[in-house]
């Protein structure tokens, strides 16, 4: 573990550390007292997705707002056999371990995006870590590639692009990293003056490097392979916790499925309901997300 530097423009009272994890180094923001809170970005942010909650939500809890495993500022490793290290189960384990570094054996996560299906592979990996679940705009994997046609091909075309062999989704992004994620944003964000300059520079910092951009593109191949071989397997599992969904009424995910239904045969006890705005209600309409967050947590 050692301090690093952080953003404390954007996130008043936090301290950033590296946290080494069974090899893997995982950047993390801690900030605020009180019950333990995880918060898991999704593709392609970093933390700092949560600039216009987290300090928020450190008044009454221990925040721990963390860089997936290829994303941000963690590390990013080789994909191995299969893309297994950046399968959902391997991406939740980091989660537990930098958890447990702070001396939490069960806690709260809100994941978005990417994040949210590492938070669903965590619970049902680890169910006892888990008190309350807060999955944002997204249904199952296996759910979205099941019940896949052309309008969720065309609007999610990123999930059949990147997954295409090394080193072809890489190479044409690496021709403009830039206009690639700033165009994938805007298709993204349906409230106009959403995103923080500072936070969409970081964004861009961190994906102007080519080990992101692998990285990511081993995220999603995992998610179009090993990660439904796991999902499969747990087919009859169902995730404990009680979960709150909240998804963007302007949004994809809103818009293609009945989002409580996919996730109530997934889970025991699920609650929910859409927020105005596209499919990042953290940036686009942090005060609804927050009462929202406040009546569940």
């Amino acid at each position: 573990m050692s301090a690093v530097p952080g953003h404390p423009e954007l996130l008043p009272g936090f301290r950033w550390e590296d946290i080494e994890v069974d090899g893997i180094r995982i950047r993390a923001a801690i900030g605020g007292a009180g019950p333990p809170l995880l918060l898991l970005h999704g593709h392609p942010q970093t933390h700092l997705t949560w600039h216009r909650i987290a300090p928020d939500l450190a008044r009454r809890f221990t925040v721990i707002a963390t860089d997936l495993r290829g994303y941000g500022d963690s590390d990013k490793p080789p994909g191995g056999d299969n893309h297994i290290n950046y399968s959902k189960r391997a991406m939740a384990a980091d989660q537990v371990a930098v958890m447990r570094h702070f001396g939490f054996g069960q806690f709260a996560i809100i994941g978005h995006d990417r994040g949210a299906r590492v938070a669903h592979r965590l619970a049902l990996d680890h169910p006892h870590a888990v008190s309350r679940l807060v999955l944002i705009d997204i249904v199952p994997t296996a759910t979205m590639y099941d019940r896949t046609d052309k309008v969720f091909a065309t609007r999610y075309f990123w999930w059949f692009f990147l997954i295409q062999p090394f080193d072809l989704p890489e190479r044409l992004i690496a021709a403009d990293p830039d206009f690639f994620l700033d165009t994938h944003i805007a298709g993204q964000i349906k409230i106009e003056g959403s995103l923080d300059a500072r936070v969409m520079a970081e964004y861009r910092r961190c994906y102007r490097n080519p080990a992101t951009r692998h990285a990511i593109c081993e995220d999603y191949r995992a998610a179009a392979g090993i990660d439904l071989a796991h999902d499969a397997q747990d087919r009859e599992s169902r995730v404990t916790a009680p979960m709150l969904v909240l998804w963007g009424s302007r949004g994809t995910v809103g818009a293609l499925y009945d989002v409580l239904d996919c996730w109530r045969q997934k889970a025991s006890d699920v609650s929910g309901h859409p927020i105005d705005c596209g499919h990042s209600p953290q940036e686009e309409a942090p005060l609804e997300l927050l009462k929202a967050l406040d009546v569940f947590l």
